[in-house]
């Protein structure tokens, strides 16, 4: 353990000789494992709240959610950078006042994924590491999607939000959506391709009942953490049973979906995909 120590000790000294930050404030779920990912997850000294992977991050500081992290508890932490999600005026001005170096960062699109992972990975002095894991992440997903071509395209609902228990206020990831883009690279046909203005609609039960989905990915889900995965999968389904006049339910191929994976934009994307694609291989009459 002392050596281990010791060798922690001397990589802080060697970064703060290079300028590289030596504590880093995340506040978000995809910057931190973006971080994590590009192997400076020890220099992480506080995350958002809904922070929760890898593991280790869940005995870390928080410095609030990730639409209102609190600038006071970032300052707290003596940060000599913190990463954030750009369009907060009043944050970023706050910790302007605060003399808090910070970047910003948007990745709400597969493109600005890799945007993100770049400019963090420049931001915390990992290029080297940022450019190879974009480069991995892409040839992953060529791989997947090059897989998919030929075969059969399913017609498919993601689903990622409605009211607990019931088939109401539902929200469809349309194809301009971050979750569509990854739709198509699963080899999925989306049901909501006329909805290219708005990247995540409200749908009623009406509507899917007129475009009859031949699979349902249920990912309402998301983010429970009071049940285990299996009750939280049966709840998802359950207001679906009742509908056979859906082919998706007469055939038994309402899906359910928890991993945070799916919904975090960052370096698991490919583990995002490939929740998706193993649904959509079987629907198609693939293994």
């Amino acid at each position: 353990m002392k050596k281990k120590l010791l060798f922690i000790g001397w990589v802080l000294v060697t970064l703060a000789a290079f300028g590289q930050p030596m504590r880093i404030v995340s506040t978000s779920p995809s910057i931190t494992e973006t971080l994590f990912a590009l192997g400076v997850g020890t220099r992480v000294v506080g995350v958002s709240t809904y922070c929760r992977y890898p593991p280790e991050v869940s005995r870390l500081p928080k410095v609030g959610t990730y639409a209102r992290p609190d600038p006071e508890k970032i300052a707290l932490l003596r940060p000599d950078l913190a990463i954030i999600h750009s369009g907060s005026a009043m944050l970023s001005g706050r910790l302007t006042a605060l003399g808090i170096r910070f970047v910003e960062v948007n990745q709400t699109s597969l493109s600005e994924v890799y945007v993100g992972i770049r400019e963090i990975g420049r931001a915390a002095g990992a290029t080297v590491q940022a450019e190879r894991l974009v480069q991995n992440i892409r040839s992953r997903l060529d791989a997947i999607q090059g897989e998919a071509q030929g075969a059969r395209k399913p017609s498919v609902l993601l689903l990622v939000g409605k009211d607990p228990g019931r088939l109401t206020n539902m929200i469809g990831a349309g194809p301009t959506a971050y979750l569509g883009e990854l739709l198509e690279i699963a080899g999925g046909r989306n049901i909501l391709a006329d909805s290219n203005l708005i990247p995540y609609p409200r749908i009623s039960l009406e509507t899917v009942v007129r475009l009859d989905p031949d699979l349902i990915l249920e990912a309402s889900g998301i983010g429970d953490l009071k049940q285990d995965v299996q009750m939280m999968q049966e709840r998802m389904r359950e207001p679906w049973l009742q509908h056979k006049e859906l082919s998706a339910v007469r055939n038994g191929r309402v899906v359910a979906i928890t991993s945070e994976a799916l919904v975090v934009p960052g370096p698991r994307v490919v583990d995002a995909v490939e929740l998706m694609r193993k649904p959509i291989r079987e629907e198609s009459g693939g293994r």
